[in-house]
């Protein structure tokens, strides 16, 4: 390999030939050699993108007032606006465990930007004095996170939890009339609709949306402007206004300026807070994923109420055997995102005194969990829901079964009576009707209208 010498405040030092990058970006990437994961994630290249988007929105800021000439302005805003569009991917090789500042990625995007705008321009452009221009790592990497977190939540999140909801929703309608036995301690309980079954959890998913629109808004406010410590040292008085403006026009969102820079970059509870309903989101998505592995089992020594989509053969030795391996999947979804969150809290009190020192892992955690969560939502939608199938004797035979359902003649024979009839219907595995004519001499007529499931399905509403 080629080598040509780059030179910092620390001296010479090789770096590849045709890199874009420079000495700060090499010497972290000779030092920081630990996970191979990069800052330009395998599950979403928006961090980087927003990196090129934040300092094409700086350059323009710094133009306007005054601060920067026209000349580099368009270099630098030419050479970032590639960066947001992802043309230069493979310029940023750091490894997401680096300074926790995220300083190292700061460094390796201006020294990139610097690089092609010196050739467009054909003058010298500064990485740090032209590029990182009313900027620090400080403010910078928080507003990056802000930025990337909004746009995977809009582009990814939401579109993934609409199609969920909809797709329940649409399944729901389509079931509805059925009526099973309900279940609680996963005991036979009341009966109740399948349609009221499924409407529960997209209920549970739009709590879910609404939480997230509300965390989406509060990431509008950037931290960008407060420069190392939250003074605003270094930049023009009115360059965090600018740069919200300029952002906005960039991203088409009503960006706005933080309302205390010195909370926003010492601290990160928002991100906690992002990271908080992605963890209400998966646990969700775990109680959705589990009631269909219940209802699917079998299919002769479970509950067999359902049959999910056969997408794969289940055993390697037992032939035949088909498992329900999309409700599987979004399950270990969603343990990594409960992990990821333990990550981000405990990354996120690490804000010592004016600034947060686990930056990057935050940022890795959760644009992880975001894009993790679409696409098992994406998984579970198409071939979870949309395709299963009903098997409608299982249900039935099971509901008229079950002696619960005495819990409707509480009221007329007391409660006492009615738990010996549901105990004997249990040893003798009787109808419960029948039980029930012959404790109370109801007549089967009468009990058949007051044991009703379709009837005790709307209980007292």
């Amino acid at each position: 390999m080629k080598f040509k010498i780059e030179k910092d405040t620390m001296g010479e030092i090789k770096v590849p030939a045709k890199a874009l990058w420079g000495a700060q970006t090499q010497r972290a990437l000779e030092h920081f050699k630990i996970s191979g994961i990069s800052m330009n994630f395998p599950f979403s290249n928006t961090f980087i993108s927003m990196l090129g988007a934040v300092k094409d929105a700086a350059a323009r800021a710094n133009k306007n007032l005054k601060q920067l000439s026209v000349k580099k302005q368009r270099a630098i805003s030419k050479s970032a606006k590639e960066v947001w569009q992802n043309k230069h991917d493979g310029e940023f090789p750091l490894d997401v465990f680096q300074t926790g500042s995220g300083t190292s990625t700061n460094m390796n995007a201006n020294e990139v930007i610097a690089n092609l705008a010196s050739k467009y321009s054909k003058i010298k452009i500064n990485a740090n004095d032209d590029v990182n221009m009313s900027q620090s790592s400080n403010d910078v990497i928080p507003t990056v996170m802000n930025c990337s977190f909004h746009c995977d939540l809009a582009k990814k999140m939401i579109p993934a939890l609409n199609f969920l909801i909809q797709t329940i929703e649409k399944k729901a309608s389509q079931v509805a009339g059925t009526v099973k036995t309900g279940r609680t301690h996963l005991m036979d309980a009341m009966p109740i609709d399948m349609s009221q079954e499924l409407l529960a959890w997209s209920s549970q998913l739009k709590t879910s949306k609404d939480s997230l629109l509300i965390i989406m808004e509060k990431l509008l406010f950037m931290p960008q402007g407060g420069t190392a410590v939250g003074t605003g040292i270094n930049a023009h008085p009115r360059f965090a206004k600018e740069f919200a403006k300029e952002l906005s026009k960039l991203s088409g969102h009503k960006i706005k300026s933080s309302n205390n820079f010195f909370h926003s970059i010492s601290s990160q509870d928002l991100s906690v807070q992002v990271s908080g309903e992605l963890k209400n989101l998966s646990v969700i998505l775990m109680k959705i994923a589990n009631d269909l592995r219940w209802m699917n089992s079998g299919p002769l020594a479970g509950l067999g109420e359902i049959e999910l989509q056969a997408l794969q053969p289940g055993s390697s030795i037992m032939p035949g055997k088909v498992n329900p391996v999309v409700p599987e999947v979004v399950t270990m979804v969603a343990a990594d995102v409960m992990g990821n969150d333990t990550t981000v809290t405990i990354a996120a009190q690490s804000g010592n005194f004016q600034l947060n020192v686990m930056l990057p892992v935050i940022a890795y955690c959760n644009l992880k969990s975001i894009n993790i969560l679409a696409g098992a939502m994406n998984v579970l939608a198409k071939k979870g829901i949309k395709t299963f199938k009903v098997n409608h004797k299982n249900i039935q035979i099971s509901l008229e079964k079950n002696p619960i359902l005495v819990t409707a003649l509480n009221p007329i024979i007391g409660y006492e009576q009615a738990a010996e009839i549901a105990k004997k219907a249990y040893k003798e595995n009787r109808a419960i009707i029948d039980v029930a004519h012959e404790e109370t001499g109801i007549s089967i007529k009468k009990l058949k209208n007051l044991l009703d499931p379709k009837k005790l399905i709307k209980g007292g509403l």
